[in-house]
């Protein structure tokens, strides 16, 4: 018998959907924290006010960092949405999640694989409701939608981005339409999505209030297309274009967070909620959004690649009275280690199979608590002949064929393996693989000891 099965006849109970049905919960659900986890989309690096940004308005994030603990070395495990998602969901690295690259936006494709025990599979085990709302992309058929990987309940778009008021597929024919409710179509023509996202929301807390609920809140914003409050328009137009129309949509993304936060607090829910926000990769460069908008800060890249600005995000949890509050923590800890943090942090057990993830509460603890990884690996896009890989060990950082898509400088032939020690240079705009051969063998065989493993 497979460990999927086994984990779920081991400490499964069967618990009938939510919105109009009623659980039966396991004794050891009794008592046990809420956990909403809340997922921006294409969010860059520093596009916060706590991270540094002078031109934004972000009251609610950085409410959020001033009640729990804000990460300053916190990276996704993709540059890109699905297998980022893929990691956040399984505590594993995309490979061994399933999910090495994007999946397919249309309708009957297939995406992780059912066989994965997901993060709300885990957490209805332990008796807990639980929810999707928002963007998943992470499959496109029955055992691959939410419904099909743990979620009693769910609402949002299966691809990758929708316009905001139609709800169809953004960008590529034919066109098609992307909104469901439980497995099911549904029509909101005209109505805003990030309104319909915080509305759903609400609705499950509300239904949900009496049992302990996990909500997986992977809001699309600020991914384009730039739809962002009219209000919020206003208010940057005097930014120059493309910054003005992204940082509308990151206000607008604020605004959702803090109305999602107040109704928890009007619910009484608060002080027995763990808040985690997280940004699931770096700013877009695409055409799409202008081909520009968001910021990295100091760091090189963008979304699609493993220079720091492609995979350095924004993170931060909060749980007040139980957790540190207003603190910072500079270890690395990935999103594959909200998996088992949290599993520690609810007293549930954890699958019996390989994570990647390890558990951040000995960091949550205290600012001097080393950091969990030691190594940890990328990998992504080009193919299995040409992908673009990096591993960090330490301050050092190796990056094969590595991909500039901030066009911050060129990239030569030199360049084909890019070494950078972090600690001294966080801007990785120079190479030090030449001078520095050693740490070159010794990171290279590291990865493909990695490659190896996987297989």
């Amino acid at each position: 018998m497979n460990s999927f099965l086994t984990y779920k006849l081991a400490h499964w109970t069967l618990i009938p959907c939510v919105l109009g049905c009623w659980f039966e919960l396991p004794a050891f659900a009794e008592g046990k924290p809420n956990v909403i986890l809340i997922y921006t989309d294409d969010q860059g690096s520093v596009d916060m006010n706590c991270y540094g940004a002078t031109d934004l308005t972000t009251p609610n994030m950085d409410a959020l960092a001033g009640n729990g603990i804000r990460f300053t070395q916190f990276y996704s495990a993709a540059p890109v949405c699905s297998p980022s998602r893929a990691a956040l969901m399984t505590g594993r690295v995309p490979q061994r999640a399933g999910v090495p690259g994007n999946v397919s936006s249309q309708h009957g494709h297939d995406g992780m694989p059912s066989d994965q025990v997901t993060f709300a599979e885990m957490m209805k085990s332990a008796g807990y409701a639980t929810a999707h709302v928002g963007k998943w992309h992470l499959g496109y058929t029955p055992a691959t939608m939410p419904n099909g990987q743990g979620f009693d309940f769910t609402f949002g778009h299966m691809g990758g981005c929708i316009d905001n008021y139609s709800h169809f597929f953004y960008w590529q024919g034919p066109n098609r339409h992307d909104l469901w409710l439980n497995g099911e179509e549904v029509f909101r023509d005209g109505q805003y999505f990030p309104e319909l996202m915080v509305s759903q929301a609400h609705q499950f807390m509300e239904e949900s209030r009496d049992r302990p609920f996990f909500m997986y809140w992977a809001i699309n914003l600020p991914h384009y297309p730039l739809q962002g409050l009219e209000k919020w328009r206003k208010h940057y137009s005097h930014l120059p274009q493309p910054r003005q129309m992204y940082a509308a949509f990151v206000s607008t993304a604020d605004e959702m967070i803090g109305r999602l936060l107040s109704k928890l607090d009007d619910l009484g829910l608060r002080e027995n909620t763990i808040v985690i926000f997280q940004s699931d990769h770096g700013h877009s460069q695409e055409e799409r959004t202008f081909s520009g908008g968001g910021s990295a800060g100091p760091y090189r890249g963008a979304k699609f690649s493993l220079f720091e600005g492609g995979i350095r995000v924004p993170a931060i949890v909060s749980w007040p009275g139980q957790i540190p509050s207003g603190e910072v923590r500079d270890q690395m800890v990935t999103a594959c280690d909200w998996y088992p943090t949290v599993a520690e942090l609810c007293g549930i057990p954890l699958p019996n199979h390989r994570l990647d993830g390890k558990s951040m509460v000995p960091v949550l603890k205290s600012d001097s608590s080393p950091t969990s990884h030691n190594v940890f690996h990328w990998q992504s896009g080009g193919g299995a002949k040409n992908p673009q890989w990096a591993v960090r060990k330490g301050d050092w950082k190796l990056i094969g064929n590595p991909n500039d898509t901030s066009n911050k400088a060129t990239i030569g032939d030199e360049d084909r393996l890019f070494l950078v020690n972090l600690g001294q240079d966080v801007s990785e705009m120079q190479n030090l693989a030449a001078t520095n051969p050693e740490k070159v063998a010794e990171l290279e065989a590291l990865h493909q000891a990695w490659i190896e493993e996987l297989e």
